[in-house]
């Protein structure tokens, strides 16, 4: 391994008190080092295997709570071949729907993605059959005209749903276990930097030319930062990570507002790190440190001057203040999580072609202490070809290598995926993948990912 010099990052050895994030590393599994077959992101079979067997027995993410806030708000959510419909209850609950009229097929709320508030019921477009929020049926045109009657079921066929981190979760699965379960350690290590007091900066979805496992694959590892992102050594410390696989989901530790060893000592604060420093309310050209102490410093600045920028650190680490926390929630949701924002992203694959897929990027962020609510504009949903818009020159860099990715996959000369340690998530993610495949894991014979 190529470096300019040895470091060690000092991290927090326990959590900020009973309802801190774990900082533990989690055992380390023992993969085999075989090669990850390319079939898995070229073939409409391997596809079809996923969709029955994984994409149709997990939880996925819907919408955010605040999309729906009231009753009668409704919004649509798309995965392959599915449209999904979330509805907020009169009582405030939440109810999910298969989004298709039981008479002829028809999609019963068109435009996916988009907010719509204060529906009192639901209306086909095509023949006037109506539905109440709760899903039952209010009305069939001309009834009697149907000797059969009514569909027994009632109404729209109904699916399971249930809430955690301010997000909306449903699952195709009408056998599903409880959200709770199917997170696991999701919510211990999350829940202390409160995702529901964060707010919408930005939304986009973005349909990619490349199979959403190459999309997972390229936030599961810092591997390719040196090769995609050169700029970002300058910033982070893509060696001295922390991989921690659990039984689903998996996570990394990535110290921000440091140097990578890859690169040579500047005689100065590197340009990234002062952007850090700013963004924390440091003045760069005021700090005397070094550039080895600039992390530590950002963080002593931020556990000072937090609460009265209106930011509640209580909760978290001192590692916290600065770094990337990075998980994956199996099986599409990244979340790159900060004390001050998140970016996350929700991979979704096409409902019919392998090498294609849709980005979903969304940008939430603490508020100020200068915040006002009653300003605030929410940010609408836009979706865009590849190429269309900007995301930030990070994710412009993956985006740019990931159509090649993909026409690579379907070469002769290739064969699959040949991994090394610093691409173990996507190993674990791979094991967890082909347990669901295999039906070990409806069988109750192994731990997925074990």
């Amino acid at each position: 391994m190529k470096v300019r010099r040895t470091q060690k990052i000092r991290r927090a050895t326990e959590r900020r008190g009973p309802a801190g994030t774990p900082v533990e590393p989690a055992p380390r599994p023992n993969f085999p080092n075989d090669l990850i077959p390319k079939q898995r992101y070229t073939s409409r079979e391997y596809m079809t295997r996923e969709w029955e067997a994984m994409w149709t027995k997990v939880w996925l993410l819907g919408c955010r709570e605040d999309d729906i806030p009231n009753p009668g708000d409704h919004i649509v959510t798309e995965i392959g071949r599915e449209s999904i419909l979330l509805v907020r209850q009169p009582d405030r609950s939440l109810r999910a729907f298969h989004n298709v009229c039981l008479h002829r097929g028809n999609l019963l709320v068109h435009g996916a993605h988009r907010p719509k508030e204060g529906a009192e019921g639901f209306r086909c477009r095509y023949h006037n059959w109506q539905y109440r929020l709760d899903g039952r049926f209010e009305d069939i045109p001309d009834l009697e005209t149907f000797p059969q009657g009514a569909p027994a079921c009632g109404g729209l066929k109904r699916l399971p749903c249930d809430v955690w981190g301010s997000f909306v979760w449903f699952s195709l699965d009408p056998d599903v276990e409880p959200l709770r379960d199917y997170l696991g350690i999701i919510p211990e290590h999350l829940d202390p930097y409160h995702f529901e007091r964060m707010v919408l900066k930005e939304w986009k979805t973005v349909e990619w030319d490349c199979n959403w496992k190459a999309s997972v694959d390229a936030f599961n590892e810092s591997y390719h930062v040196q090769g995609t992102h050169p700029q970002l050594l300058y910033y982070l410390d893509d060696l001295d990570i922390q991989i921690d696989c659990y039984e689903r989901h998996t996570r990394y530790l990535i110290a921000f507002g440091v140097l990578s060893p890859r690169v040579i000592s500047p005689s100065e604060i590197p340009p990234p790190i002062k952007v850090v420093m700013r963004d924390a309310g440091m003045d760069p050209a005021s700090y005397e440190g070094s550039v080895y102490d600039a992390r530590e410093a950002i963080q002593k600045f931020k556990r000072k001057h937090g609460p009265a920028q209106g930011k509640d650190y209580s909760e978290l680490n001192d590692d916290q203040l600065t770094d990337d926390y990075n998980y994956l929630i199996f099986p599409n949701v990244t979340m790159n999580v900060h004390a001050d924002d998140l970016m996350m992203f929700r991979q979704r694959p096409h409902p019919d072609d392998p090498g294609k897929m849709f980005f979903d990027y969304w940008m939430f962020e603490l508020p100020d202490v200068d915040f006002d609510a009653e300003e605030y504009e929410r940010p609408v949903h836009r979706q865009y070809r590849h190429g269309e818009t900007s995301l930030g020159l990070v994710i412009n860099q993956d985006a740019y290598n990931l159509p090649f990715v993909q026409k690579g996959m379907n070469s002769e000369g290739y064969d699959g995926l040949w991994l090394g340690d610093q691409e173990l998530r996507i190993r674990h993610f791979h094991k967890t993948l082909e347990d669901y495949l295999s039906g070990a894991y409806a069988r109750g014979k192994t731990k997925v990912g074990a």
